[in-house]
């Protein structure tokens, strides 16, 4: 390290009012150790402005942070600790210019008229791979918002009427399709198992509407076996759970595929809940599609769970145990 990175850097960030220091740093400023611990600078906050103090790694650092999450606050974003570790994630990958247009994207509207955002570089490159691509895997833990960015994009396509209907399907239960032992009909069968997909489509069209379209056939909900036979054309298919899929049930579902329709496949491949001896069908058609023309493969990270920060912290640990697992194995197979 030179004598220049190693010398004692202070700096000065103008505030326009004390709203600029709470929206920052909380009412008791409690995002403070966040800044200093991620950034490794030291913070002093005056009644009008901040001086920031350390090396001129650190304070260059966290100077651009604060630069890019006040102008962000500007425009009526909110702040929270998780959106300032990301953001000084991305600050020390050298995408500090990332930050701003990351995170103000608009994606969609609900149906009360709130704003879906992007808001890691994981969703926009997710959302913008739905744009471009027919056929897209959104492969991650979860609270990646890998489903209801699906849902919106979906929802987006009707509404503009690119196509002219939206059908959400995945494995009804664990390791298969055994819905008999479930009371009702098909449609009673089925519901439980898409909930979250129910939930997201009621948000973006509204109840009354949401059951209107049900009714005529332009929603359309189903398990993945009755998909088998079918062509679906001008359609929006999105199968959720896809790391619960056989093989056969994979191919047979992408083999849908019809005259001006879109799918998603979206799954979380640390949450296969197939027995040991099956491959996931996820799996096999990640490593057999990888490559192929007109397919996108986004892989998401805890990096890009956008659910309470301990969601991330949790997904870490079970990774380092799966990872520790691994290595132990093949210790024990090396003996």
């Amino acid at each position: 390290m030179s004598e220049e990175q190693n010398e004692t850097r202070i700096e000065r960030v103008e505030l326009e009012s004390m709203e600029d220091s709470i929206g920052l740093f909380g009412v008791f400023d409690e995002n403070l150790p966040v800044f200093e611990e991620e950034t490794g600078a030291k913070i002093k906050i005056h009644s009008d402005g901040i001086a920031l103090e350390g090396s001129a790694e650190a304070v260059g650092l966290c100077r651009s942070v604060l630069d890019k999450l006040l102008e962000m606050q500007r425009k009526g974003e909110p702040i929270n600790r998780s959106r300032i570790r990301y953001a000084i994630d991305l600050a020390k990958e050298g995408n500090a210019d990332l930050i701003s247009s990351i995170m103000g994207d608009v994606v969609a509207l609900t149906y009360r008229g709130k704003q879906v955002k992007c808001k890691t570089l994981g969703q926009k490159r997710y959302v913008q791979a739905l744009k471009e691509h027919e056929l897209v895997f959104g492969v991650g833990p979860a609270g990646t918002g890998k489903t209801y960015l699906a849902v919106a994009m979906a929802v987006l396509a009707f509404k503009n009427k690119e196509v002219e209907r939206i059908i959400l399907t995945r494995p009804a239960v664990e390791a298969g399709e055994k819905l008999g032992f479930l009371p009702g009909d098909l449609q009673n069968k089925v519901d439980p198992y898409l909930r979250p997909l129910y939930d997201a489509l009621q948000e973006f069209f509204g109840m009354e509407t949401f059951k209107q379209l049900m009714e005529r056939g332009a929603i359309e909900v189903a398990p993945l076996a009755y998909m088998r036979g079918r062509t679906l054309n001008n359609a929006y298919i999105i199968l959720d759970e896809a790391q619960n899929c056989s093989i056969e049930q994979m191919k047979m579902f992408l083999t849908r595929f019809g005259e001006g329709s879109r799918i998603v496949v979206t799954g979380d491949m640390t949450q296969i809940d197939l027995p040991k001896e099956r491959t996931s069908g996820l799996v096999h058609a990640i490593h057999v599609l990888d490559g192929v023309e007109g397919i996108s493969i986004i892989r998401l990270t805890h990096k890009d769970v956008v659910r309470h920060e301990l969601v991330q912290r949790i997904i870490q640990a079970y990774e380092r145990a799966e990872k520790q697992r691994e290595e132990s194995k093949r210790g024990r197979t090396a003996e």
